[in-house]
């Protein structure tokens, strides 16, 4: 009887030992974008990079429905981390359009790569320079989209109205064959280069892209934190064989404000300490570096991605 209740204790301790270790496993969603974009294959590499770097964490990725969406998810508690664009996070963080509410539990834990804003026009339209665009026929981004938004911001600084322009409201694919219809002058795509659209565009017209001086980009980043300054490289797209300064909007991965100090440490710690694992997963992950890790950080960055970052000699934002 004794052995018979000693082989019972010791199985009832493997199963405690065995409970308390799944337990102790820290369970992290990341919510990406969908299966044809450039979020979803990274957000699957960061998920199997951390998890195995780290077996105490237990990360998965899941399909999204892009910025807006995954701040919503991050907002309201439904998911521990996202991909989002840090324009859009900004947007959220003070309820503006298209949030209903304001979401102040968005918090950084890295910047990866920019998204540009590239404007388009043909050669010999006469335009040259933001303020060219006055009177021309011109596709600012579709209704509640953050080409939208940072064209509003990009007019702001410049201070054109819409009224201006004879203004179309158009996303990607109808910008462009707006321009194969020839009733477009100029249009607008903020995206990381090269854009598919834009380089089909290319192969049938002359385009050129406008850029933006230095005066004007300071003051566009003086009064929209969220920009950063960039450039596209000649040769991206046929016809255009000078580099273009612009403006750029970063993609971010983000978290819930929730969130330990300690395991947002750990997983900052876990996700620049093998970069260059996420490399092989996607093209544009090689933008991704910790020297421009807190690029564009438009809403504040989390306790325990700072004290990572402070460690690395990094100054770390404060944003309110």
């Amino acid at each position: 009887m004794r052995k018979k209740m000693s082989i019972l204790l010791a199985v009832l301790m493997i199963i405690g030992l065995f409970a308390g270790a799944a337990a102790a496993k820290t369970f992290i969603s990341i919510a990406t974008g969908g299966t044809g974009g450039t979020y979803y294959p990274l957000g699957g590499g960061m998920a199997e990079i951390i998890s195995r770097n780290l077996p105490e964490f237990q990360v998965t990725s899941e399909t999204g429905n892009a910025s807006a969406a995954n701040l919503n998810l991050i907002g309201t508690h439904q998911i521990e981390m996202a991909f989002a664009q840090n324009d859009v996070a900004y947007w959220a963080s003070k309820g503006m359009s298209p949030f209903k509410e304001k979401y102040d539990n968005i918090r950084v834990v890295a910047s990866l790569y920019p998204e540009h804003v590239q404007c388009i026009t043909i050669k010999g339209s006469g335009v040259e320079d933001i303020m060219d665009i006055k009177g021309k026929r011109v596709s600012v981004g579709a209704p509640g989209s953050g080409v939208l938004g940072d064209v509003t911001a990009i007019l702001d600084v410049a201070g054109i109205k819409f009224a201006d322009m004879n203004t179309d409201f158009l996303d990607f694919n109808n910008t462009t064959q707006r321009f194969k219809d020839g009733q477009l002058d100029v249009g607008f795509v903020v995206a990381g280069y090269p854009t598919s659209s834009i380089m089909d565009l290319s192969t049938t017209h002359d385009i050129s892209l406008v850029s933006f001086n230095d005066a004007f980009l300071d003051k566009l980043i003086d009064k929209y934190s969220f920009f950063i300054k960039d450039v596209i490289p000649a040769g991206t797209y046929k016809g255009v064989d000078k580099d273009v300064p612009t403006a750029a909007v970063m993609a971010m991965l983000v978290c819930d404000a929730d969130l330990p100090e300690e395991t947002v440490y750990q997983f900052t710690k876990a996700l620049w300490d093998n970069i260059e694992e996420l490399y092989k997963v996607h093209a544009k992950a090689k933008l991704i570096t910790l020297k421009t890790g807190l690029n564009g950080a438009s809403v504040p960055v989390h306790p325990g991605a700072a004290k990572y970052y402070k460690e690395q000699g990094m100054t770390v934002p404060v944003i309110k």
